[in-house]
């Protein structure tokens, strides 16, 4: 069965009902979401381990359109931002656009139209195709020999299996990123014992978490404006942010003594202390938010090998020094595959060509939004869109309203189709190159998830959110060329 639509978004997370949001006040009412699991929400529906929460504040992690006054807490809980998630989705009408359980197979450019093929079989016919697929949800496990030999029960934090009993039970948790930061100070509460191997040690700053008292919330639905100015003012304090990852002195000095202060504070032993120093200048890899991590690392129960594991034989974990632990169960903290999630999906532009082809040095796209020789194709949140300092959501935002307007622009203009701008495109990678070079993101003394394969930053967005969404706001057609017809199917 073939179904056509104007608009066909892959992916129901925060990425995608934001874009059907902005289609539908543009006038696109044909619009369908194809989404690969039963409900919405993306990373907030996936990641369901103990502890899973937003380092952004509540206000600010939420659309500028549907801002939430009843949020419980300034840093909220992933099922509350979930529930926020299905709420919008409600009050919009956007559960009657989505197509549950559709895995996206398939799709080429017939010369007019996108032609769209799901694992199932359906059959999709698209004038606009939008890539919402998102970047933290492909888990990431290394290949580790003899992990097929443990026998108790192993899972990544994404694949959390909420059967296992953790109470009295030997844990090996490998990685040591912002989902174990979150996850192992729960189970550590009943664990017999918790093994933490830690290839690096990460930087871990205390947030100014807190539930939101019952009076302000009911203030904030009474006088509409005060959760917005909540949310600006949580805008422009995280835009300070920055001045970390560019190196300021003053900040970088605040932001150490910050990180210094929560680990001395919890953590008295001068050789635990080292163990969790990092090696590397902070904003490196990405900053950690936690007020429990440290507390957890002093727990008796708790312990680290400050090395990764590079195998296992039966329930025995060994670290690269060759020290080893005993475990019953096998927790996976180490992230996801961000650099080469959307590569691998099939999707053949103009001429035949790949999207694997198309970077097959490396990931690019004007803007971050579109791809030369894919028309009426965008992506959010594609290469170089990512943030270390502020909430992803404001980047979401700005390349919707960004898509929208050239949308309108092509209706005025009578185009049908638009490809990026190759020439532009390279001038965008190079700048975006050029300007990382330098950076601490990759002359901070680590590798990261930020970097592909050959070591440079595709990843991160270099500049502010401000320097962004002006950039988006002053761009329009200008930034493509029309599509060559190539006589499609309809």
């Amino acid at each position: 069965m073939e179904h056509c639509t104007d608009m066909l978004i892959i992916g129901a997370g925060f990425s995608g009902l934001t874009m059907a949001i902005e289609a539908r006040n543009r006038g696109i009412r044909d619009i369908a979401i194809l989404e690969k699991a039963g409900d919405i929400g993306g990373t907030w529906r996936e990641n369901t381990y103990p502890g899973v929460a937003c380092d952004i504040p509540s206000h600010l992690y939420s659309m500028a359109t549907h801002l939430n006054p009843d949020w419980s807490r300034a840093y909220a809980e992933g099922p509350e931002i979930q529930a926020y998630l299905q709420k919008v989705c409600r009050d919009e009408g956007l559960y009657e656009l989505c197509h549950f359980n559709q895995q996206f197979k398939s799709a080429h450019w017939d010369g007019t139209r996108w032609q769209v093929a799901t694992e199932d079989g359906q059959r999709w016919s698209a004038r606009f195709l939008i890539s919402a697929i998102g970047a933290l949800h492909l888990p990431s496990i290394p290949d580790i020999p003899g992990t097929d030999s443990f026998p108790g029960p192993k899972f990544h934090s994404a694949e959390w299996d909420h059967n296992t009993e953790f109470a009295g039970k030997r844990i090996a948790v490998l990685g040591t990123g912002a989902s174990a930061v979150q996850f192992v100070p729960e189970i550590a509460k009943t664990a017999a014992h918790v093994i933490i191997f830690q290839r690096t040690a990460p930087y871990v700053l205390p947030r100014p978490d807190g539930p939101i008292a019952l009076w302000v919330r009911r203030l904030y639905r009474l006088i509409p404006i005060l959760p917005r100015l909540r949310r600006k003012l949580n805008y422009i304090v995280f835009e300070y942010r920055h001045r970390v990852f560019r190196g300021e002195e003053r900040m970088v000095n605040f932001a150490m003594k910050m990180w210094r202060r929560g680990l001395e504070k919890a953590i008295s032993d001068p050789e635990e202390r080292k163990r969790l120093t990092p090696d590397y200048r902070i904003g490196c890899k990405r900053i950690l938010s936690s007020n429990d991590w440290y507390p957890a690392l002093a727990r008796k129960n708790v312990s680290v090998i400050p090395y990764g594991a590079t195998s296992i034989k039966g329930n025995q974990v060994i670290a690269s020094d060759g020290s080893h632990a005993q475990a019953d169960i096998l927790i996976w903290g180490t992230g996801f595959r961000v650099t080469d999630v959307i590569e691998r999906l099939d999707i053949t532009g103009i001429d035949g060509l790949t999207l694997r082809d198309a970077w097959a040095n490396g990931m690019q796209a004007n803007l971050g939004t579109a791809i030369a020789g894919f028309p009426n194709f965008f992506i959010l949140l594609g290469p170089h869109t990512g943030l270390g300092h502020n909430s992803v959501v404001l980047m979401i935002e700005a390349q919707v309203r960004h898509i929208g307007r050239v949308l309108d622009q092509m209706k005025r203009d009578g185009i049908q189709a638009i490809t990026a701008d190759a020439a532009k495109q390279t001038a965008f990678t190079q700048e975006m190159q050029d300007r990382h070079s330098d950076s601490v993101w990759q002359a901070g003394g680590c590798t990261s998830w930020y970097q592909d394969a050959k070591g440079r930053n595709t990843t991160l967005w270099p500049g502010t959110v401000s320097e962004y969404e002006k950039r988006m706001a002053r761009s329009g057609l200008e930034q493509y060329t029309p599509a060559p017809s190539q006589g499609g199917d309809r």
